[in-house]
């Protein structure tokens, strides 16, 4: 399975990301080429060469007007005449601990695409329905920026409607977004796996003013998941940072096993003792499980008659399980019973849970729920000299599985009057192995 593992030992923010993401691409000039053909005001990205505690990669650098973007939250304790609204939602897309090490005597009127006080979630929208990226890409971004406006109002107690973006409505966050979720959409990995998230520490400074890491809007965006706070002092997630985090993870956790084909860095521009940087790996997981199954196993069913067992079993298998088996057991006082088990899927526990309970006399089942590894099921077809027998397909791991059909091969045993096996033998000598290993 191609799977992505994305590993947020220094948090994650959206330029970060994007870097990562750029360097596992085939065709990164293609991409720069697509990201500054957007269309946004002034907005131009370029990828650097960067390092981190002597490990190489990218920083993203994002301008606006020639002009990057500064930090937009620091730690409370920090110097800061005045309050930046050119990151992200509170001032954290380009945080004090991810980016830019620039002075801050420059003019902060950079035209109109640092007017952010007209950012309504309706705006960002109309903003990234009229980009030029596929669809898919569009709805993505737009569902980044729904789950940082819904945080918003949490955070601040109002209507997601009434929701103003501060910092996160900025053209350069707004080119993050798009960025990260672009860069998805052209690597195309069917898993993504995100590390737990490292936020940081302390107190921040922001438009707001000043708020403890992780912020509220950050905080409000990863409930759920699995964070860490550690010793650095300042904001290491940023809300844009979490948004996309959460908005495409499949799962939580450490590496999986995989074979590692590219390794992408991202890098921020502050140092520390420990690499700044966000890394994306991608590759296929090895041996590791497809899916997960529920074993509801009821125990001393010794008080039902077959013909009840039977009926209870038929009810179940069709509420949609996806099998049910007796087994034999010696059960109080050396009655004999059986012990009845039902496979179902996750989604179906709870149904299929109060089934048992109405269809059988147990007063109780334990639940087990494991991975599970199968192959993919399909269809095929071959024809004989009495007529064509329908194939059953199973793939995956490298593995094809392939059986006749026993109702079509029955049948034509019945309407030519030949033995089954014969007919069995002839699907089976129809077919090449050749055309069912893809």
């Amino acid at each position: 399975m191609k799977t992505l593992f994305i590993e947020c030992n220094m948090g994650a923010a959206g330029d970060m990301l994007m870097a990562a993401l750029y360097e596992l691409l085939e065709d990164r000039q293609a991409f720069l080429d697509a990201m500054n053909a957007l269309g946004l005001p002034g907005v131009r990205v370029e990828a650097q060469a960067a390092a981190t505690c002597g490990i190489a990669g990218t920083h993203m650098t994002v301008a606006v007007h020639g002009q990057e973007e500064t930090e937009g939250s620091v730690p409370a304790e920090a110097p800061h005449p005045h309050v930046h609204s050119h990151g992200e939602a509170h001032g954290h897309d380009h945080d004090y601990h991810h980016h830019h090490d620039h002075d801050h005597d420059h003019p902060h009127d950079h035209g109109e695409g640092h007017h952010h006080h007209h950012a309504t979630p309706g705006h960002i929208g109309e903003l990234l329905d009229g980009l030029p990226l596929p669809e898919e890409v569009r709805r993505r971004a737009r569902r980044v920026y729904d789950a940082i406006a819904r945080a918003e109002a949490k955070a601040h107690g109002c209507p997601v409607g009434d929701v103003h973006f501060h910092e996160v409505g900025a053209l350069d966050a707004v080119a993050d977004v798009a960025g990260v979720c672009y860069a998805l959409y052209l690597l195309a990995p069917e898993r993504i796996v995100v590390s737990p998230i490292h936020v940081g520490s302390g107190t921040v400074r922001c438009a707001h003013g000043v708020m403890p890491v992780p912020a509220p809007a950050t905080a409000n965006l990863l409930s759920g998941v699995p964070i860490c706070g550690g010793t650095i002092q300042g904001e290491l997630c940023t809300p844009t940072g979490a948004a996309l985090l959460t908005s495409f993870a499949d799962a939580y956790g450490p590496m999986p096993v995989m074979v590692t084909k590219a390794v992408g860095v991202g890098i921020g521009t502050k140092q520390f003792q420990q690499a700044n940087c966000v890394r994306a790996f991608l590759g296929e997981t090895v041996d590791e499980t497809n899916g997960e199954i529920v074993e509801l196993v009821v125990c001393n069913v010794d008080d039902m008659t077959p013909e009840a067992l039977s009926f209870a079993a038929s009810r179940l298998l069709e509420a949609g399980a996806l099998d049910v088996y007796t087994l034999p057991g010696t059960m109080k006082k050396g009655r004999p019973g059986h012990v009845l088990t039902v496979l179902c899927v996750p989604e179906q526990e709870g149904e299929l849970a109060r089934r048992i309970l109405a269809e059988t006399t147990t007063n109780g089942l334990r639940v087990r729920r494991c991975g599970k590894y199968f192959l993919t099921p399909g269809a095929g077809m071959v024809q004989t000299r009495w007529g064509p027998v329908k194939l059953k397909l199973a793939r995956g791991y490298g593995i094809t599985h392939v059986k006749p059909e026993f109702e079509d091969a029955a049948e034509l045993a019945r309407e030519h009057d030949v033995p089954y096996q014969a007919v069995l033998q002839e699907a089976l000598g129809q077919l090449r192995q050749e055309d069912f290993r893809k």
